[in-house]
Order: C-alpha cells, then sequence, then structure tokens
C-alpha cells in the first residue's frame, strides 16, 4: 500500500504540474490584457478576482477542493493582517484567493526569479530578501503601504513551513510589529490538510485531499500590547483553535 501511495503520488505530482502550468497560460492571458499594466491597488484586486478564479479550478481538478470558512469577519472598509499557519507550498495557492479581497503575501524573492510565473508572484507579493538586512527593512515600509492602499497584507508568522510535530513553530516579530506600527486588527488564519497533499518532507508528491481555511475573528490591538504579549496572544489563539479542529 506504501508502494501503491508513493507510485501514484508521484503521477499525480505530474498531472498537477501539467495542470498549473496549462492554467496559468490560459490565465495569464486576460491579465495581462485587463490587469497587468494598471496602477495598485486596482492591478492586485484584478489580480486576486482571477486567481480565485483559477485556483479554484485548479484545487478541483487536483482532487484538493477548498472550504473556507469565517469569510464574514472581514468587516467591509476595513483592511487586516492576515497571519497564516505555514506547512506546505500548497499553502501559497490557497491562502491569498482564500482571503476576501484584495490582498499581498510577504514573499521570498527568489521565486520571483522564475519566468512566467515569477511575474504573477510579483503581482501579489511583498518581496523580500531574507539575506539582506536592507530590503528586511525596505519590506516593512512596503507592507505599510500596502495596507494605507485599501489591500489586506498576509504574513506567515512562522518564516518557514512547520516540519515539526508542532501545531505551530514559534513566530517571528514581523507581523505584530507591523500591527502595533499600524494600530490594524489581526486575523488569524488556520489552513487545514495542505501537509497531507503536498508533503514537506517528500519531493515530487501530491496527494488529493480535501483542504479547508477557517479565519477566527479579528484580534484588536490594545494599548497596553507589546510585540511580545500581542504575539503570545495570536500565537495561543491559532495554536489551541488548530489542535481542537484538525
Amino acid at each position: 500500500m506504501k508502494l501503491f501511495k508513493q507510485v501514484f503520488g508521484r503521477i499525480w505530482a505530474a498531472w498537477g504540474l501539467v495542470i498549473f502550468a496549462v492554467s496559468m497560460i490560459v490565465f495569464l492571458v486576460p491579465f495581462l490584457l485587463f490587469g497587468y499594466f494598471r496602477p495598485d491597488p486596482e492591478k492586485t484586486n484584478i489580480f486576486i478576482r482571477f486567481s480565485r478564479v483559477w485556483m479554484n479550478i485548479f484545487l478541483n481538478l487536483i482532487g484538493c477542493p477548498l472550504t473556507v470558512n469565517g469569510r464574514e469577519y472581514f468587516k467591509k472598509g476595513e483592511t487586516y493582517i492576515v497571519v497564516c499557519n505555514h506547512n506546505s507550498f500548497m499553502d501559497v495557492p490557497v491562502c491569498s484567493p482564500g482571503i476576501p479581497g484584495g490582498n499581498k503575501t510577504i514573499a521570498k524573492i527568489e521565486i520571483s526569479r522564475v519566468p512566467v510565473f515569477g511575474m504573477l508572484y510579483k503581482t501579489g507579493s511583498v518581496l523580500v530578501d531574507r539575506k539582506s538586512e536592507s530590503s528586511r527593512r525596505e519590506s516593512f515600509g512596503k507592507m505599510k503601504d500596502v495596507l494605507n492602499m485599501g489591500l489586506h497584507m498576509c504574513i506567515y508568522p512562522e518564516g518557514t513551513r512547520n516540519k515539526t510535530d508542532q501545531p505551530l513553530k514559534s513566530f517571528h516579530d514581523g507581523a505584530f510589529k507591523l500591527a502595533l506600527a499600524t494600530g490594524r486588527s489581526m486575523i488569524p488564519a488556520l489552513i487545514f490538510n495542505t501537509r497531507e497533499t503536498l508533503p514537506a518532507d517528500q519531493p515530487f508528491m501530491l496527494i488529493p485531499h480535501r483542504l479547508r481555511m477557517d479565519f477566527l475573528p479579528p484580534v484588536a490591538v490594545q494599548p497596553t500590547d507589546t510585540v511580545e504579549s500581542l504575539k503570545k496572544r495570536v500565537f495561543d489563539i491559532m495554536s489551541d483553535y488548530y489542535q481542537q479542529n484538525k
């Protein structure tokens, strides 16, 4: 049974790669015509609307339909810092389209260099070179700009994929510094089952599985909050919810 799963998973990964490439090209043409050359935030809003359709088709074709709960927590006219757990590369095509309204994600600059896909990747991202201190400082200002132009900012506070057996890795400070600097509320988000469908410890493996993304009630910044107190509060909320609902 284990051998069958290994063989099937790699065949299905090849299918997924073909579907992703073909659907990306189909998606790219109308986006170039109607959105790519527009200024932000219009460009990003169009990109997210197109990518929501694209990812819905892609995820269903690879047997990974997505259910999203808690969209009602996003109030019209408000922009939020969305903090999300990170278990797999599959989180990326789930997260941005799953967030209601236009949004950008903090993302590694290296992937932006991939031909064709990199162009789309840059549109939906605030890029950061983690090896560069100046790039990290600049990205903080860019994230403020994203919020000020009426877009949500999505951040994975764990930094990298969680390959441990714990619900969450410890959080970095960036998202919480941003919340304190801007006064924006934070919306915790938990993605389920991406670890099972695209395992981090098995290269070129894809297993069909239903996916779920749950948004939780906003966490407002309190006058007495510090980075550490806000980080602990959000971490505890997310960790408890994940363990109770996985």
